[in-house]
């Protein structure tokens, strides 16, 4: 099964569109922060979560409800694809359904290789995958550039340098990011 979840008016061929919005008219109306989900547990093998992280679970406990169902009804190796805007942008900043920012080093607090590694290295990030038994092993990142940094550094004005020091020092230099994760359970658990 292919869920996507929280879909709005971007449907998917070959997937279950989800949403809890009767007016964007999804397959399947379901409100991702009632749980549980009324999905059966392993049943995932790709989910697409398009703009939708950033508007659900603004509680912790919310939020933690909502990757412990991702992780229960996901199988293992499942392809878990996450689309949300960058914190810094005012794409996030001025929609003010927008209740938790969301980044690639947040995803990846919910991997168990990544927070023992925390453990190990006695740094004070939180080791969430542990704490909430979930497993989720990040394969790609793909930070879109807002126009102006993207056309400046194709046209070799800034350097790969410059744009890393620019993402991690201004505003709106990065407009939205794409996660590719992968589901860990089982004898694959690291």
């Amino acid at each position: 099964m292919k869920l996507n979840l929280g879909c709005g008016d971007k449907k998917l061929e070959g997937f279950i569109n989800v949403d809890k919005e009767s007016l964007c008219n999804p397959d399947k109306i379901v409100d991702l922060e009632v749980f549980p989900w009324p999905f059966e547990s392993n049943i995932a093998e790709e989910v697409n979560m398009e703009h939708i992280l950033e508007h659900i679970g603004a509680s912790t406990d919310a939020h933690r409800k909502i990757m412990q169902e991702l992780y229960r009804i996901c199988i293992n190796g499942a392809k878990l694809r996450v689309v949300v805007p960058h914190p810094r942008s005012d794409s996030y900043l001025t929609d003010p359904t927008h209740v938790r920012p969301i980044t690639h080093n947040t995803l990846n607090m919910y991997s168990k290789r990544e927070c023992r590694q925390f453990i190990e290295k006695r740094w004070a990030t939180t080791p969430l995958a542990l704490y909430w038994d979930i497993d989720f092993e990040i394969k790609s990142v793909a930070n879109q550039l807002f126009p102006d940094w993207f056309n400046k550094f194709k046209n070799n004005e800034l350097t790969q340098k410059e744009i890393e020091f620019a993402m991690n020092t201004y505003n709106n230099v990065i407009n939205e990011i794409e996660v590719i994760l992968q589901v860990i359970k089982g004898s694959d658990a690291i």
